[in-house]
């Protein structure tokens, strides 16, 4: 069972390679503002993953107060990075469409591996 300090490295280590992901492989004509705002929206994401909370738009927004197309365009900037993965969903009443994303395993897979397990 993972102690309080395994989970305070756990986030250190999270924001730590986020931010190397970012940072170390810009996109051509992306603004520094743009990495900025990427880098806040894995935190976001992340810290909702941690409390089981589903990241859709509806929810992203929710949390941040940002627009809808706020949310899009940085996360679909982070979709075209491979940091989080997309999938269509039906939405909260079952009728439509709602995009839902995920943290890319592989970041998860990149974490085990540092931590060494």
């Amino acid at each position: 069972m993972p102690t309080p300090l395994d989970t305070q490295w756990h986030s250190l280590a999270f924001a730590a390679l986020i931010l190397r992901q970012i940072l170390d492989n810009p996109i051509e004509n992306e603004t520094p503002q743009s990495r900025l705002k990427q880098i806040g929206m894995m935190s976001v994401l992340y810290y909702m993953h941690q409390g089981n909370q589903r990241l859709t738009l509806s929810n992203i927004m929710e949390l941040t107060a940002l627009t809808r197309g706020g949310v899009s365009e940085t996360v679909d900037q982070l979709v075209a990075r491979k940091l989080l993965t997309e999938t269509l969903t039906t939405n909260a009443m079952g009728r439509g469409r709602a995009r839902e994303f995920r943290i890319a395993p592989s970041i998860f897979e990149n974490l085990r591996a540092l931590q060494g397990g």
